[in-house]
């Protein structure tokens, strides 16, 4: 296991007025790098060969005649690192690149899919912007995952009918899901894991017990999902809210709270399904057709005032939970993904998924939150090259890499 020993030693060898931010060529990659050049950092972004065109071509920094900058450029990859693949990061000549560039890496969802969790904690001897072990505790299957911390937290999360730990056979399967609904149990959500893309999730909605094991069959026979993901899939009461994510930023520097803007999603092929007027949908319904859940991307949306300050409760509570939990706990951007329902008369926000890293929308900047507190939009790229410029001038990198 990396130890903060270790990133004190390689701190050490690193030139603090020549910062390098590091990125993998995906997810929130061009959001961190746009925000790194603005305050002065040179960017390095790994790109995987057969897809690195965004970033070794569009995106990449050059002259251009029509930049806004002072130094006369445009675009923000200033050095690219093909590898074959993405897990290739760890390698040793690709690490000792990065740390001849004193590089801090910013880790989010796409840096840990590609690899073994046990690879980023005990052989990436890069520094990393944020808590090293907290990513992986967004897996269901994890000790102390992210319901458990939402629970410790007191932070109102979904009713769980079967959490990701549990393998049950069929037959306790179907009794827990009609007791659910012979108790007057509303619909349920089923999270299982894609059988291509493993690091997403499929999405199916059940009314009633058999919905389970028939959309179940009929997904395993399409190919979507793997018979044993489905049974380990979680289940877990679905809520008919306004869904919401929102964004944070925590400054351990400073010990404050941000919420950096709020997001919606966008599905593939539900988004396209929905929008058909209701004779089709049944048609198509009828004919066998399913819309599939699976996230393309996000809509910046804004939520009512009233809700905010219940959104900075539920943060702060997780924020003080991590400390405790999980130490040094949370450093720099999460997100509490859930829903605005209505109980009782009361707008409560449930959260059923946490994001203990970069979320990967960059349109939360064109909500108002940030600019409630600067006076001008602040993107994600923008708060964490913020942060790290502090760090360097208190001479406080140690306190937010590990």
């Amino acid at each position: 296991m990396i130890t903060q020993k270790d990133i004190k030693e390689i701190l050490k060898s690193y030139d603090p007025s020549k910062i390098t931010i590091g990125v993998l060529g995906g997810h929130s990659a061009l959001d961190v790098c746009e925000g790194a050049k603005k305050y002065g950092f040179r960017t390095v972004c790994i790109v995987q060969k057969g897809r690195s065109e965004t970033y070794a071509k569009y995106y990449r920094t050059r002259d251009d005649a029509n930049s806004f900058r002072d130094d006369g450029t445009v675009g923000c990859i200033d050095e690219i690192i093909e590898v074959e693949k993405f897990a290739d990061v760890v390698r040793l000549e690709v690490q000792d690149k990065l740390r001849e560039m004193n590089t801090i890496f910013i880790h989010n969802r796409y840096f840990w899919v590609y690899f073994d969790f046990a690879q980023i904690e005990n052989d990436f001897k890069v520094p990393i912007y944020g808590t090293r072990n907290l990513v992986k505790l967004e897996e269901r299957d994890q000790p102390n995952n992210q319901y458990v911390l939402l629970e410790k937290a007191n932070i109102r999360i979904p009713k769980i009918v079967r959490t990701g730990e549990e393998t049950l056979s069929e037959g306790e399967t179907r009794k827990r899901l009609e007791e659910h609904f012979d108790e007057g149990g509303g619909p349920l959500l089923i999270k299982v894991n894609e059988a291509i893309r493993g690091y997403e999730r499929a999405f199916f909605v059940i009314t009633k017990a058999g919905d389970y094991f028939e959309k179940g069959r009929a997904m395993i026979e399409a190919g979507t999902v793997n018979e044993d993901d489905l049974a380990r899939s979680v289940i877990e009461e679905f809520i008919i809210g306004a869904q919401i994510n929102f964004n944070y930023f925590y400054s351990n520097l400073d010990d404050e709270l941000e919420l950096m803007g709020t997001d919606t999603r966008r599905q593939t092929s539900l988004d396209g399904f929905l929008r058909l007027d209701a004779k089709v949908q049944t048609s198509l319904l009828d004919a066998g057709y399913k819309p599939s859940m699976i996230e393309t991307g996000h809509i910046a949306c804004t939520t009512k005032e009233s809700i905010l300050e219940k959104a900075f409760v539920a943060g702060e509570k997780f924020v003080e939970l991590l400390k405790k939990e999980a130490e040094p706990g949370i450093i720099g951007p999460f997100a509490l993904q859930g829903a605005i329902a209505s109980f009782e008369g009361k707008e409560e926000f449930v959260v059923f998924d946490v994001s203990m890293r970069i979320p990967g929308s960059p349109g939360t900047r064109f909500t108002p939150s940030t600019t409630y507190k600067y006076g001008r939009p602040v993107s994600y790229g923008d708060r964490i090259a913020m942060e790290l410029a502090k760090a360097v001038k208190e001479e406080k990198l140690l306190d937010v890499v590990t």
